[in-house]
């Protein structure tokens, strides 16, 4: 992706890690801000002051990570390739050309490749989650009046 094509799955040592510091830095989530003091080995130290959104950003790193999973952090301004696209949607390549090209997502030409902007591929998934939900809600009213066993 745009950040790093580097993944890293965390060690269990890592994950392990990341929970105890999750579990720790939950009990601040609902701060505006956080001060933090910071230390290496080495007995250097820094004072930190985190905005709110930062602190709940950390959180939800650590939280994936101590469930084993890898994180990439992604600019909402990146500009990613059709295959970064297609993956980022799970969705085959010629199929988000299809959707490129129907106008559904927005795009631009550098030569020959297209490129999209990460903040018009989630701004689709948002919309096209919408929609989901909503057409479950629409099946499940109509199961409802059909006395489909659904409550």
């Amino acid at each position: 992706m745009a950040a790093s094509n580097v993944v890293h799955l965390p060690t269990p040592q890592e994950a392990e890690e990341a929970k105890i510091t999750s579990r720790a830095l939950s009990k601040y989530a609902h701060n505006e801000r956080l001060h933090l003091k910071i230390a290496s080995n080495s007995a250097e130290s820094d004072d930190l002051i985190l905005p709110g959104y930062a602190i709940n950003l950390l959180l939800d790193i650590l939280t994936e990570m101590s469930k084993g999973n890898a994180i990439t952090v992604m600019p909402i301004h990146a500009e990613l390739s059709t295959q970064e696209t297609a993956e980022l949607l799970n969705v085959s390549r010629p199929h988000l050309v299809e959707l490129l090209e129907q106008g559904k997502i927005p795009f631009r030409k550098v030569g020959t490749h297209r490129r999209v902007l990460a903040k018009d591929v989630f701004d689709y998934k948002q919309r096209i989650d919408e929609d989901r939900l909503k057409a479950l809600d629409e099946l499940a009213a109509q199961a409802q009046e059909l006395g489909m066993g659904y409550e």
